[in-house]
């Protein structure tokens, strides 16, 4: 059976959504980030920040955990907190300043969860014209480099990623001039590095991390787990860049140095471990892939137990593992375990999008397998959660109303797969207008369950919509125009009696659009061939006939011979 393309357009959308958390994430929050940096040796502190009169019990967010964390025999910082020595003179300055930068963020953090993103906003550009003017003023130091930093991180957890491309390029005006032993410049550099990996600019991300490196093995040592962060940070961006090689070479490096420093078998291991994982599984390579992904679930279910909620997401990673490997069974049953022990275990949030895209992903599998009714049931399990929580209209609705159609039309119930369709469509044009391309999604698919209904006049009307709205989005001689839209049309038509001669029109252009973007001997040329000679037939066009009954000939030997092969 055919996968659910809607099942796969929602887990394609949920995988960007959760990167984009994730990321945000990395230089935000992650327990494991490195300290900001505080201040200048032998510098008075006269930059005041504004700060506005929130209190929060929040952990600090910018403390080492146990991934950078001394354990006995290892080599610690030597300036910054809790390294008076360094400081002999400034070490209630250097207090104040760290407490004050971390009050600001703490704030910034506490608006965004209110949703006050605009006063978090407004806060954030204060601090911005306050540095700014000591930065024409030429002060240049790490106390600049540092406010920068919040603010920058600021605006990441906002997600105005535009301003914090040009704060970047001001942060690195400042870190450049600076030298190696300026107190916390391997944090300001991680920060950057992780910024400018989630703003796509690789290359200056992979610097700032390889100088950050450079001064951390200087400091503590190249055996030191306060290396494991920069590493699984370098190890991110090649990922990113498709570098995977240099990036699984990054990633072992980081379990080198905590199986070394913590055993084999410490909770540390876990994200590095995911991290090569999940790297492996996009190369193609799931059996290796397994191996690390079980070693995930053996630590959690060793420390916490089986029914521990990081147990039950070790086995949806698993999960995915199997199903790569096309173990269905096993992948459906460690599927269902995992959200078994996440719901009894209240780990996460039942409207967490991470459970949703699993539930979504063992729904796609159900069917895949024809379990369809088991799968309807998960996808109907979404769409309450997320009506309960978000509300009757809110947009989210959208993917799990398809989803659903999307079933329903597979089990030929298609009166039941146009009442979630309209509602579906109604929802969009609401929130994204008439003309926007991402209704044609729910339109088209509606034209085609209304096709299936037999209601083909306002089918036909459904996908001439699409068809003006993909043209004027993406051009008329686009993929999305050809691919789906008028090969709806050219179904619909034929069975409403249109003119031969127009429907041979609309081909001719689906043909060339797929020559262009597939290639002259592509399937999809074959299929739309074989349609322009019936047409050609009806019309008695035999001159016109002949040559492209030949090219279908031998596009049809060539496929016969791959499937010998």
């Amino acid at each position: 059976m055919a996968e659910l393309h809607y099942l796969r357009h929602f887990e394609l959308a949920v995988h960007r959504t959760n990167k984009v958390a994730l990321r945000t994430l990395s230089v935000c929050d992650q327990k494991f980030m490195t300290c900001f940096p505080v201040c200048k040796q032998n510098q008075k502190f006269n930059l005041k920040l504004y700060i506005v009169p929130i209190k929060i019990a929040a952990q600090c967010f910018v403390a080492r955990s146990s991934v950078g964390s001394l354990r006995p025999g290892e080599k610690g910082p030597q300036n910054g907190v809790g390294a008076t020595s360094s400081y002999p003179d400034n070490y209630q300055s250097m207090n104040d300043f760290e407490r004050q930068l971390q009050e600001l963020f703490d704030d910034i953090k506490q608006m965004i969860r209110m949703g006050n993103k605009n006063d978090a906003t407004d806060l954030l550009k204060a601090n911005y014209e306050m540095v700014n003017e000591r930065l024409s003023g030429g002060a240049k130091g790490v106390e600049e480099a540092a406010v920068l930093d919040i603010i920058a991180l600021g605006f990441m957890a906002v997600g105005d990623f535009n301003f914090v491309g040009s704060l970047l390029n001001e942060m690195k005006e400042v870190v450049d001039t600076l030298k190696d032993d300026a107190p916390r410049l391997d944090s300001i550099l991680m920060h950057m590095g992780s910024m400018y990996s989630t703003l796509g600019n690789f290359e200056k991300s992979l610097d700032a991390y390889q100088r950050a490196i450079y001064i951390m093995e200087r400091t503590y040592g190249k055996d030191s787990t306060f290396l494991v962060t920069p590493y699984l940070g370098v190890a991110k961006v090649y990922g990113s860049d498709r570098k995977a090689a240099k990036a699984m070479e990054m990633y072992q490096h980081a379990i080198t140095l905590l199986e070394s420093s913590r055993g084999t078998e410490s909770k540390d291991l876990v994200v590095p471990l995911l991290g090569l994982g999940n790297l492996l599984l996009e190369e193609g390579r799931a059996k290796d892939a397994e191996a690390h992904f079980v070693r995930v679930l053996n630590i959690y279910t060793s420390l916490y137990g089986q029914i521990d909620g990081r147990s039950g997401m070790a086995m949806g990673s698993l999960a995915q593992v199997k199903c790569a490997q096309g173990e269905v069974d096993e992948a459906i049953h460690l599927y269902k375990s995992a959200l078994q022990i996440l719901k009894e275990s209240n780990y996460m949030p039942v409207d967490d999008n991470i459970v949703e895209k699993m539930r979504v992903d063992l729904a796609e599998l159900l069917h895949a397998v024809g379990r369809g009714q088991e799968g309807r049931a998960l996808l109907e399990e979404c769409l309450l959660i997320t009506e309960r929580y978000k509300g009757n209209e809110h947009p989210d609705l959208v993917t799990h109303m398809m989803n659903l159609a999307t079933s329903y039309s597979q089990s030929k119930n298609y009166v039941e797969a146009e009442r979630l369709l309209r509602r579906s469509l109604k929802i969009m044009t609401r929130q994204m207008g008439t003309d926007d391309q991402s209704i044609t999604f729910p339109m088209l698919h509606l034209a085609v369950t209304l096709y299936h209904l037999k209601q083909d006049e306002e089918a036909e009307q459904f996908a001439l919509e699409v068809l003006r709205i993909r043209e004027k989005a993406f051009g008329e001689d686009s993929l999305p125009v050809a691919g789906e839209a008028l090969d709806c049309l050219v179904s619909i038509q034929t069975r409403l009696g249109k003119d031969d001669s127009e429907l041979l029109k609309l081909l001719k252009r689906i043909l060339k659009i797929q020559e262009k973007e597939f290639g002259h001997d592509s399937e999809g040329v074959m299929v739309t061939l074989k349609k322009i000679v019936y047409y050609l037939d009806r019309l008695g066009r035999r001159h016109e006939k002949f040559p492209i009954q030949r090219r279908l000939s031998v596009l049809r030997r060539k496929y016969k011979q791959m499937v010998r092969r």
